[in-house]
Protein backbone atom coordinates (compact mmCIF):
# COMPACT_ATOMS: atom_id res chain seq x y z
CA UNK A 1 0.00 0.00 0.00
CA UNK A 2 3.07 2.80 -0.85
CA UNK A 3 1.99 5.63 -2.13
CA UNK A 4 4.83 8.29 -3.40
CA UNK A 5 3.73 11.24 -1.06
CA UNK A 6 5.25 14.47 -2.47
CA UNK A 7 3.49 16.97 0.34
CA UNK A 8 0.86 17.59 2.68
CA UNK A 9 -1.73 20.04 2.96
CA UNK A 10 -3.13 21.17 5.79
CA UNK A 11 -6.46 23.34 6.24
CA UNK A 12 -8.32 25.05 9.35
CA UNK A 13 -12.00 25.06 7.94
CA UNK A 14 -14.81 26.61 10.20
CA UNK A 15 -18.39 25.30 9.97
CA UNK A 16 -21.01 26.75 11.68
CA UNK A 17 -23.18 23.69 13.62
CA UNK A 18 -27.02 23.28 12.24
CA UNK A 19 -28.18 24.12 16.04
CA UNK A 20 -25.80 24.39 19.20
CA UNK A 21 -24.76 21.42 21.03
CA UNK A 22 -24.03 22.02 24.96
CA UNK A 23 -22.26 19.33 27.00
CA UNK A 24 -20.94 19.58 30.39
CA UNK A 25 -17.83 20.70 28.59
CA UNK A 26 -19.88 23.84 27.25
CA UNK A 27 -21.81 24.60 24.05
CA UNK A 28 -20.54 24.07 20.60
CA UNK A 29 -21.82 26.44 18.21
CA UNK A 30 -18.93 25.75 15.57
CA UNK A 31 -16.53 23.57 14.19
CA UNK A 32 -13.29 24.27 13.82
CA UNK A 33 -11.64 21.23 11.85
CA UNK A 34 -8.20 20.68 10.46
CA UNK A 35 -8.12 18.91 7.30
CA UNK A 36 -5.24 17.27 6.20
CA UNK A 37 -4.79 15.41 2.49
CA UNK A 38 -1.93 13.97 1.59
CA UNK A 39 -0.50 14.89 -1.86
CA UNK A 40 0.67 11.99 -4.04
CA UNK A 41 2.49 11.83 -7.25
CA UNK A 42 0.89 9.93 -10.18
CA UNK A 43 -2.00 8.88 -7.79
CA UNK A 44 -5.20 10.17 -5.71
CA UNK A 45 -4.65 12.02 -2.75
CA UNK A 46 -5.80 11.09 0.47
CA UNK A 47 -7.76 12.73 3.20
CA UNK A 48 -8.09 12.82 7.33
CA UNK A 49 -10.11 15.10 9.68
CA UNK A 50 -8.42 15.91 13.18
CA UNK A 51 -11.14 15.64 15.45
CA UNK A 52 -9.59 18.15 18.00
CA UNK A 53 -12.18 20.72 18.91
CA UNK A 54 -11.27 24.61 19.22
CA UNK A 55 -10.46 24.35 22.80
CA UNK A 56 -9.15 21.55 25.47
CA UNK A 57 -11.77 20.71 27.10
CA UNK A 58 -12.76 17.16 25.85
CA UNK A 59 -8.97 16.14 25.58
CA UNK A 60 -5.50 18.40 25.86
CA UNK A 61 -5.41 18.77 22.57
CA UNK A 62 -7.09 21.70 20.58
CA UNK A 63 -7.59 22.32 16.92
CA UNK A 64 -5.00 24.90 16.44
CA UNK A 65 -2.44 22.99 18.78
CA UNK A 66 -2.99 19.99 16.47
CA UNK A 67 -2.23 22.27 13.28
CA UNK A 68 0.77 23.33 14.88
CA UNK A 69 1.63 19.78 15.75
CA UNK A 70 1.20 18.28 12.53
CA UNK A 71 3.09 21.32 10.59
CA UNK A 72 6.15 21.71 12.59
CA UNK A 73 6.36 17.92 13.87
CA UNK A 74 4.29 15.44 12.40
CA UNK A 75 4.15 15.77 8.19
CA UNK A 76 8.20 17.04 8.41
CA UNK A 77 8.92 13.40 9.75
CA UNK A 78 6.27 12.05 7.44
CA UNK A 79 7.68 13.26 4.42
CA UNK A 80 11.55 13.29 5.50
CA UNK A 81 11.17 8.90 6.20
CA UNK A 82 11.80 9.52 9.92
CA UNK A 83 9.15 7.85 12.34
CA UNK A 84 6.33 9.44 13.82
CA UNK A 85 7.11 7.96 17.31
CA UNK A 86 9.68 10.40 18.41
CA UNK A 87 6.56 12.72 19.06
CA UNK A 88 4.89 11.74 21.99
CA UNK A 89 1.03 11.99 22.82
CA UNK A 90 -0.66 14.13 20.10
CA UNK A 91 -3.14 11.55 19.40
CA UNK A 92 -5.88 13.15 17.34
CA UNK A 93 -3.31 15.17 15.15
CA UNK A 94 -1.64 11.72 13.92
CA UNK A 95 -4.72 9.87 13.72
CA UNK A 96 -5.67 12.54 11.04
CA UNK A 97 -2.60 11.94 9.15
CA UNK A 98 -2.57 8.19 9.24
CA UNK A 99 -6.24 8.84 7.96
CA UNK A 100 -5.08 10.81 4.91
CA UNK A 101 -1.84 8.67 4.56
CA UNK A 102 -4.10 5.36 4.41
CA UNK A 103 -6.95 6.54 2.56
CA UNK A 104 -4.88 7.15 -0.41
CA UNK A 105 -3.43 3.91 -0.17
CA UNK A 106 -6.69 2.43 0.10
CA UNK A 107 -7.75 4.54 -3.06
CA UNK A 108 -4.82 3.43 -5.10
CA UNK A 109 -5.84 -0.29 -4.57
CA UNK A 110 -9.34 0.33 -4.85
CA UNK A 111 -10.20 -0.71 -1.30
CA UNK A 112 -12.65 0.77 0.62
CA UNK A 113 -11.86 1.62 4.44
CA UNK A 114 -14.45 -0.62 5.83
CA UNK A 115 -12.67 -3.74 3.84
CA UNK A 116 -9.66 -2.85 5.48
CA UNK A 117 -10.90 -2.55 8.74
CA UNK A 118 -12.67 -5.91 8.32
CA UNK A 119 -15.92 -4.25 9.21
CA UNK A 120 -19.16 -6.68 8.49
CA UNK A 121 -22.14 -5.08 8.00
CA UNK A 122 -23.44 -2.96 5.09
CA UNK A 123 -25.65 -1.01 7.15
CA UNK A 124 -24.84 0.03 10.97
CA UNK A 125 -28.19 1.99 13.50
CA UNK A 126 -27.88 5.53 14.10
CA UNK A 127 -27.24 6.40 17.71
CA UNK A 128 -28.57 10.31 17.80
CA UNK A 129 -25.73 12.60 20.65
CA UNK A 130 -28.79 14.90 22.17
CA UNK A 131 -26.60 18.19 24.14
CA UNK A 132 -28.25 20.11 27.28
CA UNK A 133 -31.49 21.99 26.20
CA UNK A 134 -32.87 25.06 27.80
CA UNK A 135 -35.87 22.56 29.86
CA UNK A 136 -36.92 18.96 30.24
CA UNK A 137 -39.76 19.76 28.06
CA UNK A 138 -37.28 21.19 24.81
CA UNK A 139 -35.11 18.28 25.52
CA UNK A 140 -38.09 15.62 24.80
CA UNK A 141 -39.07 17.85 21.93
CA UNK A 142 -35.51 17.36 20.33
CA UNK A 143 -35.84 13.50 21.15
CA UNK A 144 -39.71 13.68 19.97
CA UNK A 145 -38.35 15.23 16.25
CA UNK A 146 -35.43 12.76 15.55
CA UNK A 147 -37.56 9.80 16.71
CA UNK A 148 -40.33 10.92 14.04
CA UNK A 149 -37.91 10.69 11.64
CA UNK A 150 -36.71 6.89 12.83
CA UNK A 151 -33.85 7.09 14.86
CA UNK A 152 -34.34 4.38 17.47
CA UNK A 153 -31.28 5.34 19.76
CA UNK A 154 -30.07 8.20 21.74
CA UNK A 155 -27.20 9.41 23.58
CA UNK A 156 -28.38 12.02 26.36
CA UNK A 157 -25.83 14.30 27.88
CA UNK A 158 -26.21 14.42 31.33
CA UNK A 159 -24.31 16.69 34.32
CA UNK A 160 -25.05 17.27 37.96
CA UNK A 161 -28.39 18.81 38.35
CA UNK A 162 -29.70 17.59 34.99
CA UNK A 163 -29.59 14.03 34.65
CA UNK A 164 -32.71 11.68 36.40
CA UNK A 165 -35.40 13.89 35.60
CA UNK A 166 -34.48 14.85 32.42
CA UNK A 167 -33.65 10.92 31.64
CA UNK A 168 -37.14 9.58 32.50
CA UNK A 169 -38.58 12.03 30.95
CA UNK A 170 -37.09 10.51 27.73
CA UNK A 171 -38.08 7.35 28.41
CA UNK A 172 -41.94 7.20 29.16
CA UNK A 173 -42.29 10.14 26.20
CA UNK A 174 -40.68 7.30 23.42
CA UNK A 175 -41.14 3.93 25.87
CA UNK A 176 -39.16 0.73 26.06
CA UNK A 177 -37.95 -0.38 22.23
CA UNK A 178 -35.87 3.17 22.56
CA UNK A 179 -32.12 2.26 23.86
CA UNK A 180 -31.08 5.21 26.06
CA UNK A 181 -27.62 5.79 27.08
CA UNK A 182 -26.82 8.48 29.30
CA UNK A 183 -22.76 10.45 28.95
CA UNK A 184 -21.34 12.93 31.61
CA UNK A 185 -18.37 13.60 29.97
CA UNK A 186 -16.87 13.37 33.79
CA UNK A 187 -18.25 15.77 35.31
CA UNK A 188 -19.45 14.18 38.42
CA UNK A 189 -17.32 13.09 41.98
CA UNK A 190 -16.79 9.64 42.81
CA UNK A 191 -15.97 10.85 46.06
CA UNK A 192 -19.50 12.57 46.44
CA UNK A 193 -21.72 10.60 48.43
CA UNK A 194 -25.08 12.62 46.86
CA UNK A 195 -23.33 12.11 43.07
CA UNK A 196 -22.99 8.54 43.72
CA UNK A 197 -26.85 8.40 44.57
CA UNK A 198 -27.67 10.14 41.80
CA UNK A 199 -25.61 7.95 39.34
CA UNK A 200 -27.22 5.02 40.70
CA UNK A 201 -31.07 6.10 40.31
CA UNK A 202 -29.43 6.94 36.85
CA UNK A 203 -28.63 3.43 36.20
CA UNK A 204 -32.01 2.29 37.82
CA UNK A 205 -34.61 -0.39 36.21
CA UNK A 206 -37.09 2.98 35.41
CA UNK A 207 -34.39 4.57 33.20
CA UNK A 208 -33.09 1.30 31.52
CA UNK A 209 -29.94 2.81 29.88
CA UNK A 210 -27.93 0.65 27.80
CA UNK A 211 -24.51 2.03 29.28
CA UNK A 212 -23.43 4.98 31.40
CA UNK A 213 -21.18 6.57 29.82
CA UNK A 214 -17.72 8.43 31.48
CA UNK A 215 -19.43 9.25 35.05
CA UNK A 216 -15.75 10.64 36.15
CA UNK A 217 -12.77 12.47 35.92
CA UNK A 218 -10.53 10.63 32.81
CA UNK A 219 -7.64 9.43 35.05
CA UNK A 220 -10.07 8.31 38.18
CA UNK A 221 -10.48 4.44 36.68
CA UNK A 222 -10.91 3.66 40.98
CA UNK A 223 -13.68 5.67 41.00
CA UNK A 224 -15.17 4.27 37.83
CA UNK A 225 -14.10 0.49 39.50
CA UNK A 226 -16.13 0.89 42.30
CA UNK A 227 -19.43 2.47 40.59
CA UNK A 228 -19.27 -0.57 38.29
CA UNK A 229 -19.77 -3.02 40.96
CA UNK A 230 -22.58 -0.95 42.63
CA UNK A 231 -25.34 -0.30 39.08
CA UNK A 232 -26.01 -3.25 36.87
CA UNK A 233 -25.13 -1.12 33.65
CA UNK A 234 -22.18 -0.79 31.67
CA UNK A 235 -19.95 2.08 32.81
CA UNK A 236 -18.38 3.14 29.64
CA UNK A 237 -15.22 4.71 29.14
CA UNK A 238 -14.64 7.17 26.65
CA UNK A 239 -11.85 10.02 27.81
CA UNK A 240 -10.12 7.16 29.80
CA UNK A 241 -8.95 5.57 27.22
CA UNK A 242 -6.30 7.08 25.04
CA UNK A 243 -4.48 4.05 24.27
CA UNK A 244 -4.35 0.26 24.28
CA UNK A 245 -2.16 0.76 27.90
CA UNK A 246 -4.71 2.82 29.57
CA UNK A 247 -7.81 0.06 28.19
CA UNK A 248 -5.35 -2.72 30.03
CA UNK A 249 -5.55 -0.23 33.11
CA UNK A 250 -9.39 -0.67 33.32
CA UNK A 251 -9.68 -3.90 32.76
CA UNK A 252 -7.57 -4.80 35.58
CA UNK A 253 -9.18 -2.70 38.09
CA UNK A 254 -12.83 -3.76 36.57
CA UNK A 255 -13.73 -0.40 35.55
CA UNK A 256 -15.18 -0.90 32.26
CA UNK A 257 -18.25 -2.97 31.01
CA UNK A 258 -17.91 -0.76 27.55
CA UNK A 259 -15.50 1.10 25.93
CA UNK A 260 -16.54 4.33 23.24
CA UNK A 261 -13.91 3.77 20.60
CA UNK A 262 -12.77 7.00 18.74
CA UNK A 263 -10.06 6.57 16.46
CA UNK A 264 -8.99 9.86 16.68
CA UNK A 265 -8.83 9.84 20.41
CA UNK A 266 -6.53 6.51 20.49
CA UNK A 267 -3.76 8.03 17.82
CA UNK A 268 -5.32 6.04 14.61
CA UNK A 269 -6.83 3.00 13.19
CA UNK A 270 -3.93 0.87 14.44
CA UNK A 271 -4.56 1.57 17.75
CA UNK A 272 -8.37 1.59 17.17
CA UNK A 273 -7.96 -1.73 15.99
CA UNK A 274 -5.78 -3.21 18.69
CA UNK A 275 -8.10 -2.01 21.34
CA UNK A 276 -10.98 -3.34 19.51
CA UNK A 277 -9.69 -6.85 19.71
CA UNK A 278 -8.49 -6.95 22.98
CA UNK A 279 -12.44 -5.71 24.03
CA UNK A 280 -13.73 -8.88 21.80
CA UNK A 281 -11.45 -10.69 23.46
CA UNK A 282 -12.18 -9.53 26.76
CA UNK A 283 -16.43 -9.29 26.41
CA UNK A 284 -16.48 -5.66 26.50
CA UNK A 285 -19.11 -4.14 24.61
CA UNK A 286 -17.99 -1.42 22.16
CA UNK A 287 -19.65 1.58 20.58
CA UNK A 288 -18.85 4.01 17.85
CA UNK A 289 -18.37 7.46 19.15
CA UNK A 290 -18.50 10.38 17.56
CA UNK A 291 -17.10 14.14 17.89
CA UNK A 292 -19.21 15.98 16.00
CA UNK A 293 -17.24 15.14 12.91
CA UNK A 294 -17.74 16.66 8.96
CA UNK A 295 -18.81 13.83 6.32
CA UNK A 296 -14.82 13.12 6.08
CA UNK A 297 -15.05 11.52 9.98
CA UNK A 298 -18.52 10.51 9.56
CA UNK A 299 -17.09 8.45 6.72
CA UNK A 300 -14.52 6.47 8.75
CA UNK A 301 -17.02 6.18 11.61
CA UNK A 302 -19.22 4.16 9.54
CA UNK A 303 -16.53 2.01 8.67
CA UNK A 304 -15.71 1.60 12.60
CA UNK A 305 -19.43 1.37 13.80
CA UNK A 306 -19.57 -1.86 11.08
CA UNK A 307 -17.20 -3.71 13.08
CA UNK A 308 -18.22 -6.95 14.39
CA UNK A 309 -18.68 -6.48 18.66
CA UNK A 310 -19.39 -2.59 18.28
CA UNK A 311 -23.03 -3.80 19.32
CA UNK A 312 -23.86 -0.51 21.15
CA UNK A 313 -25.63 2.32 19.60
CA UNK A 314 -22.87 4.82 17.78
CA UNK A 315 -22.80 8.41 17.97
CA UNK A 316 -24.26 8.47 14.24
CA UNK A 317 -26.36 10.60 12.50
CA UNK A 318 -27.27 12.28 9.23
CA UNK A 319 -25.87 15.10 8.23
CA UNK A 320 -28.50 17.41 9.07
CA UNK A 321 -27.60 16.64 12.34
CA UNK A 322 -24.67 18.77 12.73
CA UNK A 323 -24.46 20.89 9.62
CA UNK A 324 -26.83 22.74 7.43
CA UNK A 325 -24.15 22.58 4.72
CA UNK A 326 -21.43 19.47 5.25
CA UNK A 327 -17.86 19.61 3.72
CA UNK A 328 -18.44 16.73 2.09
CA UNK A 329 -22.13 15.34 0.08
CA UNK A 330 -24.67 14.78 2.35
CA UNK A 331 -24.73 11.53 4.60
CA UNK A 332 -28.79 10.73 4.39
CA UNK A 333 -30.79 7.77 7.19
CA UNK A 334 -33.04 5.39 6.14
CA UNK A 335 -35.37 3.85 8.55
CA UNK A 336 -32.70 4.27 11.57
CA UNK A 337 -30.15 3.15 9.65
CA UNK A 338 -27.31 4.11 7.23
CA UNK A 339 -25.08 2.63 4.77
CA UNK A 340 -21.38 1.91 5.40
CA UNK A 341 -19.45 3.37 2.45
CA UNK A 342 -18.06 1.08 0.28
CA UNK A 343 -16.01 3.38 -2.55
CA UNK A 344 -12.02 3.35 -2.62
CA UNK A 345 -10.62 4.89 0.59
CA UNK A 346 -12.91 6.28 2.67
CA UNK A 347 -15.69 6.80 -0.11
CA UNK A 348 -16.03 10.06 0.00
CA UNK A 349 -14.42 13.64 -0.42
CA UNK A 350 -14.61 17.20 0.77
CA UNK A 351 -16.59 19.68 -1.91
CA UNK A 352 -14.27 21.83 -3.06
CA UNK A 353 -16.24 24.54 -3.61
CA UNK A 354 -17.34 23.95 -0.05
CA UNK A 355 -13.74 23.30 0.97
CA UNK A 356 -12.42 26.45 -0.37
CA UNK A 357 -15.45 28.61 1.31
CA UNK A 358 -15.21 27.11 4.71
CA UNK A 359 -10.96 27.51 4.55
CA UNK A 360 -9.57 29.91 7.30
CA UNK A 361 -6.18 28.70 7.09
CA UNK A 362 -3.86 26.96 4.68
CA UNK A 363 -0.88 25.45 4.51
CA UNK A 364 1.32 23.36 2.37
CA UNK A 365 4.56 21.51 3.36
CA UNK A 366 6.72 19.89 0.07
CA UNK A 367 8.64 16.42 0.59
CA UNK A 368 12.25 17.51 -0.58
CA UNK A 369 13.66 13.71 -0.79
Amino acid sequence: MEVALVGVELRLVRLPLAEPFTTALGTRRRRDVVIVRTLVDDGPDGWGECVAEPDPTYWPEYAVGALDVLEHHLVPRLLDGRSLRQVRGHQMARAALECAALDAGLRAEGRSMASFLGATRPVVPTGIAVGRTRTVDDLVDVVLRWHGEGHRAFKVKIQPGWDVEPLRAVRREVGDEVALLADANGSYRSDAVDELATLQRVAGDDIDLVALEQPFAPDDLVGHARLAREIDRPVCLDESIGSLGQLESALALGACGAVSLKAGRVGGLVEARRIHQRCRDEGVSLRCGGMLETGLGRALNLAVAALPGCNLPPDLGPSSRYFATDLTAPFESRGGTMIVPDGPGLGIEPLPEVLDETTITLRTLRSTR
